[in-house]
């Protein structure tokens, strides 16, 4: 066992009709099912689309960072 860790950090968008929450936790999800040991989030960027003067998608940028395994 190392006293140490290494990252790797990747580039995630989320989406949902719904909230920025939901876009979070929807790209989390889905990274969720193919990559091991998530970490941590960090949100970079937040857009949206716009429908009859109201927010009606919202979709997240994050970047992600998982623990390497061996590390």
């Amino acid at each position: 066992m190392s006293d140490h860790h290494t990252y790797k950090k990747i580039e995630l968008v989320g989406s949902s009709t719904t909230s920025i929450e939901e876009a979070i936790n929807n790209a989390l999800a889905e990274a969720n099912k193919s990559i091991k040991h998530l970490e941590w989030f960090e949100v970079v960027d937040t857009r949206g689309h716009i429908r009859d003067g109201k927010a009606a998608h919202f979709q997240v940028t994050l970047k992600v960072g998982f623990k390497i395994a061996s590390s």
